[in-house]
């Protein structure tokens, strides 16, 4: 076996040229969550899935395979309240379903210059959901500067989470918290709509199997028999949400 290794930029990217990531079988990226957490990852692999994501904590022997991640990623605290600007959203990666806590925080930019603050969850995706808020709720998110987390230092990517980001960003702009033991998942459209996203139905089992007693996410009309609340936009899912 023939290991190559490289330094990576700051978007993530493996730096230089492109010619050795065609060459070779797999790319793997090793990243560091918080604390002792690391996260192994396949962006290219020619033998097998690039969509596992391998979960390790390093300890006093070196790194120890985490065997049951579905809650690793969740912060447990004893009021069973739910702080604001917190969500919780089941995110399918490779294999496994993790739930995995997202964070918001907004507060008046100065000067009139507004900046998103997110290094686990895509800028720019942060700015299309707060865009979408302020289009179809008339909360007002271009005067705020937005800093985004997730909990864990687990680094987001998938369209499920859009609906946990954008719940989190309107808890924090409207100072009210999200009701406990409630998941999000489902993706955003430009027009406010929530779209389908895979694996629902595991979702919906990994949260239940957390003490999750609702998981909110899009309509399916061919499902008889949801395991979980059903919403067709954004602004019927926060009435439901935020009206209790």
């Amino acid at each position: 076996a023939l290991i190559l290794v490289a330094h990576v930029t700051k978007e993530g990217l493996i730096a230089g040229p492109k010619a050795a990531e065609h060459l070779v079988d797999a790319v793997l990226s090793f990243e560091q969550g918080d604390g002792d957490m690391r996260v192994l990852r396949a962006s290219k692999n020619r033998f097998g899935s690039a969509e596992e994501v391998g979960l390790f904590r390093m300890g006093e022997a070196g790194l120890e395979e985490v065997s049951d991640p579905s809650g690793i990623f969740l912060v447990r605290r004893d009021t069973g309240k739910m702080p604001i600007g917190v969500a919780v959203a089941p995110v399918h990666e490779g294999s496994r379903v993790l739930m995995v806590e997202i964070q918001a925080l907004t507060v008046s930019a100065k000067a009139g210059f507004t900046r998103v603050y997110s290094e686990r969850i895509e800028a720019g995706r942060v700015s299309r959901i707060a865009a979408i808020l302020e289009k179809h709720t008339g909360l007002r998110f271009s005067d705020q500067d937005i800093y985004v987390n997730v909990a864990g230092g687990m680094r987001l990517s998938e369209p499920g989470i859009d609906l946990a980001l954008a719940c989190s960003l309107f808890s924090a702009r409207s100072d009210v918290a999200l009701p406990a033991n409630t998941a999000l998942a489902g993706e955003l459209s430009l027009a406010g709509e929530l779209r389908p996203v895979r694996q629902m139905r595991r979702r919906a089992k990994a949260a239940a199997a957390l003490g999750f007693t609702r998981l909110l996410g899009p309509r399916e009309p061919a499902t008889e028999a949801p395991e979980w609340a059903q919403e067709t936009d954004i602004a019927s899912a926060l009435k439901v949400l935020f009206s209790q």
